[in-house]
């Protein structure tokens, strides 16, 4: 008896259409597009600092509407040297505020992190949760109630009032980076390697969690020198323009009833000097700073 095997064959497989491959005229094209309208973004983005640096070399004749676009006829640094007298103290005032607050809250907000993220006490998520309630809370509804708790607490008005207010409200934002970036990042083993060896809580964080905290610790500085640089609220309210920040003193110098247009411009870009350095200089340390914190490794 013969048996007869029929084999099942698969249909031929139908070949893809060929991709239409783009020209080299349609690649320059679209290049030339992309760059263009870059180009055109940067323009309409330095523009209002064109206008700023142009204006504060000019003199009292120069300075109108009409010719806010022209460059000065003679050249002057006169507004400089009037913007740098009147904010030169309180430029260094801005300092002793800034650092102090990018430094403690950022290490306040590392050690909240640290805890929050590895070690699950009971009610841990709702700790978190009230100190993120921080970040949502308008500075104008606790303004008033907040003079009157540092004058309770005796703490002298000016820098160190502010620095206690920044310090403060940084918490809640300093906490959520370095929470996020020690459940992402840093490993559990790590953590784990250390309680084995025989390391206590502290000792962890000192020796083992800080030194890998870099790219958390760049963000969260310069989050907060930003925020305690270009404050304004707070200033108003906490100090004056004797003991407070350069923000306070800037106001001054471009409310009065006969303002100087040039001093104020030049007072405009001293005041955003340093953080436009911080940014041109950590901006990329920023970014993957935060980065660092996004994905889980």
């Amino acid at each position: 008896m013969t048996t007869t095997t029929t084999r099942r064959t698969s249909p031929p497989a139908v070949a893809a259409p060929p991709r239409k491959r783009r020209g080299p005229a349609a690649g320059v094209v679209g290049r030339t597009l992309r760059y263009g309208l870059l180009l055109l973004f940067l323009l309409i983005i330095l523009m209002p600092a064109y206008v700023l640096v142009v204006t504060s070399f000019k003199s009292g004749s120069d300075i109108g509407v009409n010719g806010q676009w022209n460059l000065p006829e003679q050249w002057s640094t006169e507004s400089w040297a009037k913007a740098w007298a009147a904010l030169g103290p309180s430029f260094v005032r801005t300092f002793q505020l800034a650092i102090p607050v990018a430094l403690i809250s950022s290490l306040l907000g590392a050690a909240n992190g640290f805890v929050l993220s590895r070690w699950r006490f009971p009610g841990a998520d709702i700790v978190f949760t009230l100190i993120l309630f921080g970040m949502f809370i308008p500075y104008q509804a606790v303004m008033i109630p907040l003079r009157d708790v540092v004058s309770t607490l005796g703490i002298a008005p000016g820098i160190p009032t502010l620095i206690f207010v920044h310090c403060v409200y940084g918490i809640p934002i300093c906490t959520l980076i370095f929470r996020n970036y020690y459940a992402t990042t840093v490993p559990v083993e790590m953590v784990e390697a250390a309680w084995v060896d025989g390391a206590g809580l502290l000792r962890t964080f000192r020796s083992i969690i800080l030194p890998v905290s870099i790219p958390g610790f760049v963000v969260a500085v310069i989050w907060q020198f930003t925020s305690a640089w270009n404050d304004y609220l707070f200033a108003i309210f906490l100090s004056n323009t004797r003991n407070g920040p350069i923000t306070i003193a800037l106001n001054a110098l471009a409310g009065a009833q006969s303002p100087d247009y040039a001093a104020s411009m030049a007072g405009a870009l001293i005041t955003s000097l340093p953080t436009l350095v911080v940014y041109v200089f950590l901006g990329r340390w920023f970014i993957g700073g935060l980065m660092a914190g996004s994905v889980k490794s």
